[in-house]
């Protein structure tokens, strides 16, 4: 053989040699997806400089592929994410809203198909609205969403600051000695707006911004973690956010009411290691995620997949006219009010609803002009028929995992869970949501007043908006629990009763009736109230744990015990009935003591701390167990340490006092029981105040 000749097959089997390696690294590369909840691109510099300087996510932009025009298909959390995650839209899985809906387990979700493909899988959620209970930590090893079983705040989230999601994900990235896909969720620029400092300070009057500068800053601390640990040059970054946040735009405060481009427009970013950068200004949506990393990954993409991979777009190619689908369904569920539904395609913006909008978004990004009254919509109607009919699971082409069974029970996804109030044939003005703002907005306004302490006004007002609407669900609930935080619990209940009249299938009303029954110690009246939501919506494991408090009281053990257990088949991390299944065997056990009721008792109040290490009342109840068996030290603990985490905590301050005082040690005892005194003041009998009187005397 000629030198030439060897030389050409050298260089030949090198280049295929080096195309396979390179195929090969692509394949393995690790996958980082980081959904931050809430946030504008106008308050990312790469994005618009003039609001604030984001330097860690710029630096992403500036070395990735910055997306310009990515558009979420809700505007709210829960479905948003299902689109990320499984890739269609919401008329495929199901998932109109937060906590109505479940994702089911017959869906193929990015991190099952991931895992398939021999990665570890691990997710990081800052909030409650991405609990595993609503189905999204399918084919995930690890799901960390350990926030606080509750909010320290009424009508808020239980969440967990971007710093503690962070530290969480550093933890399992450090361990993983394979290819990896790792999804941080950051729930920080939701509202209310509450940055830490030195953010709060300065962004005092901007706190929107706040949120986002810390964000920002956290986002910096995870990828100067991937640089030092040789991590970041083998990982693609996928940077969105579920939704955007409407400032006022339209007249809407927040999200999830209208469906403008304040609220459906997020940031995309993508960084892909050792790719130039580029901005692209081709419209693409949340469900192109999906079909990108099969792309880039070299994996055959599922076929059901609705959106497109953006690789074409990211190689200079144009992507194939499409429509892009939305829609804002909450007042819908919740009130019967009139549906947002609508598309994207040509520049053009279409929003169907009784009062049709219609926007040419190169011209009018802000949607300022409708151009409804100036065009024939008949054809943008059909369309999104079309659409609809397109999208919908039912046309889906067939997928190996789904036999017909599966089929039929996937006819009632979400629908079970969605009864929809007062349902009209047809929709008139009246019920488009644009003519219902003021409404809207006064409940807004009432939870503001509450928030700011104007109990009497918030009040006034929520009764007003229900006088204008007896199907505003949240109207009652926000009511009902003012009323019970002013310690008027007839006439929470009053109020619930009336809107569980008005509203027989409302998930909402009929959870929070049944709970406030319960709290009141009104045990008859609440089972057949929560039975009644369990017969709707049979997955909601709060429902079920109220329940099972609801038996207890009524001394029925054993269906206490089966019920909390059903809550806890539907969501294994919630830390709240490990906590009340302690408390029963507890109470067990003080009548009999049986060293399996303890062992119990333990258990369950052990692993409700590891769910929720802020849970007082967990700590109050592995003090009182340890008490009873003879571990004094252990019990004074655990009662300093839940007195630490609620300061009006009455139970561990009492104990404290009776566990000092048989300790001989007065002047502490003396301490707990002034304190115990102080936190009941009003609310305790006059026997209770002279038993309390004469132990004070007794440490004097």
């Amino acid at each position: 053989m000629g030198r030439n000749l060897k030389e050409y097959f050298f260089f030949l089997f090198f280049f295929i040699f080096l195309t396979l390696n390179i195929f090969s690294s692509e394949k393995d590369k690790n996958i980082l997806l980081i959904t931050i909840d809430t946030l504008r691109p106008d308050r990312l510099s790469c994005y618009n400089k003039t609001y604030l300087q984001t330097p860690n996510i710029d630096e992403l932009a500036k070395n990735g592929i910055l997306f310009k025009r990515a558009f979420a298909h809700n505007p709210t959390t829960l479905p948003s994410h299902a689109n990320i995650l499984l890739g269609v839209t919401p008329l495929f899985h199901g998932v109109h809203d937060n906590s109505h809906f479940k994702v089911s387990d017959e869906f193929l979700t990015i991190s099952e198909f991931l895992k398939q493909e021999g990665y570890s899988t691990g997710a990081f959620v800052g909030a409650f609205p991405l609990d595993s209970r609503f189905g999204l930590d399918q084919g995930f090893d690890v799901y960390d969403d350990s926030y606080p079983s509750k909010s320290k705040k009424r009508f808020v989230f239980p969440e967990r600051k971007a710093e503690k999601v962070i530290e969480k994900a550093k933890v399992w990235l450090k361990d993983q000695k394979r290819k990896w896909f790792a999804w941080v969720h950051l729930f920080d620029p939701h509202q209310p707006y509450l940055p830490p400092e030195p953010f709060l300070s300065r962004f005092k009057n901007e706190r929107y911004s706040g949120e986002v500068a810390y964000v920002d800053f956290e986002i910096g601390n995870l990828l100067g973690f991937l640089k030092e640990n040789k991590a970041l040059e083998n990982t693609i970054i996928f940077f969105t956010a579920d939704h955007g946040e409407s400032l006022g735009e339209h007249g809407e405060s927040t999200h999830g009411y209208f469906a403008y481009n304040s609220t459906l427009w997020v940031p995309l970013i993508l960084w892909i290691p050792g790719m130039n950068p580029k901005t692209i200004d081709e419209y693409v949506s949340h469900i192109d995620i999906f079909p990108t990393i099969c792309d880039l990954l070299k994996i055959k993409k599922p076929s059901f997949l609705q959106g497109v991979s953006l690789l074409p777009l990211i190689n200079g190619k144009k992507l194939k006219e499409r429509a892009i689908y939305f829609e804002s369904l909450h007042a819908y569920y919740n009130r019967g009010w009139a549906p947002v539904r609508g598309f994207i395609e040509k520049k053009y913006k279409y929003i169907d609803s009784p009062i049709s909008e219609l926007y040419n978004l190169e011209n009018d990004f802000n949607e300022k002009v409708n151009l409804a009254s100036r065009i024939n919509l008949d054809e943008y109607k059909e369309k999104l028929k079309e659409i609809e009919k397109s999208f919908s699971y039912l046309k889906r082409e067939k997928i190996s995992r789904l036999d017909k069974e599966t089929q039929e029970k996937l006819e009632s996804l979400g629908y079970i869970s969605s009864a929809v109030p007062h349902v009209k044939k047809r929709y008139g003005k009246e019920d488009d949501l644009k003519t219902l703002l003021p409404v809207h907005n006064k409940f807004q306004k009432a939870v503001l007043l509450f928030e700011r302490g104007e109990i009497d006004n918030a009040i006034s007002n929520l009764k007003e908006v229900i006088a204008q609407r007896k199907d505003f669900d949240l109207a009652y609930c926000r009511l009902a629990e003012i009323l019970v935080s002013s310690e008027r619990i007839n006439e929470a209940i009053e109020v619930m009763r009336e809107g569980y009249k008005n509203n027989p299938d409302n998930h909402s009303i009929i959870s929070t009736y049944g709970i406030i029954l319960v709290e009141s110690g009104k045990v008859d009246e609440a089972i057949p109230v929560l039975k009644k939501g369990i017969e709707l919506f049979s997955f909601d494991p709060e429902l079920w744990n109220y329940l099972g408090i609801a038996y207890w009281r009524k001394g029925e053990i054993k269906k206490a015990i089966e019920t909390y257990e059903k809550a806890l088949s539907l969501d294994k991390n919630y830390g709240i009935v490990y906590n009340n299944l302690g408390s029963l065997y507890l109470s067990v056990f003080m009548k009999n003591p049986k060293r399996e009721f303890s062992e119990r008792a333990l258990n369950y109040f052990k692993r409700a701390i590891e769910l929720d290490p802020e849970l007082p009342s967990a700590y109050n109840g592995l003090g009182s167990l340890y008490k009873k068996i003879g571990m004094v030290e252990d019990a004074i603990y655990n009662w300093e340490k839940a007195l630490e985490l609620d300061p009006n905590f009455d139970f561990p301050a009492y104990n404290l006092g009776i566990a000092y005082m048989e300790r001989g040690e007065k002047e502490r005892a003396l301490k707990y029981f002034q304190l115990y005194l102080k936190i009941k003041d009003g609310k305790i009998s006059p026997d209770e105040r002279r038993k309390i009187e004469a132990l004070i005397q007794k440490c004097k």
